[in-house]
């Protein structure tokens, strides 16, 4: 196509779109098609049969879930942007998951008094620390699915924590349950410099932000 041909019908995008996507990207993030890969040590691959999901802690009951028991539990299909530390952000991902408020519907909240944390912890060993109050309400998931597909093991299969709200180091990869706690406890990321939070839109990287 010569450079500035424009064909018969061909309106452009409709004024404000830019501006709108703009407005979906927090401060000091570039937009990307890209799924980048990123990683603090060699990708883990549990077999499906040996997976597992648990919810322990300061709780007086544990729950877990087997791979075809945690497939069967209502799930969902979300359409969420998502924003990397390092400064990436991709827009209207697709995940398919269940919801942490269903997994947490399963406590009887007697057997929890005081607990307000959790720490999320994956095979290879890595941790994430967050508020009950940020996966409660409808703002995460286990997903085990991205765009239709199941997720691959790069991108944290068999499942990963999905927070889109927060910097995605908080999205944990290859989730493998919840330690339920009364206190804060530092992860791995945020024992090493990193943001307590980590809300993308008020800049949290790194401790003292």
């Amino acid at each position: 196509m010569t450079e500035g041909f424009i064909s018969r019908g061909f309106k452009g995008r409709p004024r404000g779109f830019d501006r709108a996507l703009k407005e979906r990207i927090p401060p000091g993030q570039f937009e990307t098609d890209e799924f980048p890969v990123l990683s603090a040590g060699p990708t883990p691959r549990m077999p499906l049969e040996r997976w597992d999901f648990s919810i322990n802690g300061e709780i007086t009951e544990d729950l877990k879930w087997t791979w075809n028991e945690f497939l069967k539990l209502p799930h969902e299909t979300v359409t969420v942007d998502i924003h990397c530390v390092t400064k990436w952000s991709k827009l209207d991902t697709v995940w398919e998951g269940v919801s942490v408020d269903t997994l947490l519907s399963g406590i009887n909240p007697e057997s929890m008094p005081g607990v307000a944390y959790l720490i999320a912890f994956c095979d290879g060993g890595y941790t994430t620390n967050l508020p009950l109050a940020d996966v409660r309400d409808g703002k995460a998931w286990i997903a085990y699915e991205y765009d239709g597909r199941p997720i691959a093991p790069e991108h944290g299969g068999p499942a990963r924590l999905l927070v889109p709200h927060l910097y995605f180091w908080k999205s944990a990869k290859w989730i493998r349950g919840f330690k339920l706690f009364k206190e804060d406890r530092p992860g791995f990321w945020e024992s090493a410099g990193y943001h307590n939070h980590g809300d993308p839109w008020n800049e949290q990287r790194y401790e003292g932000d």
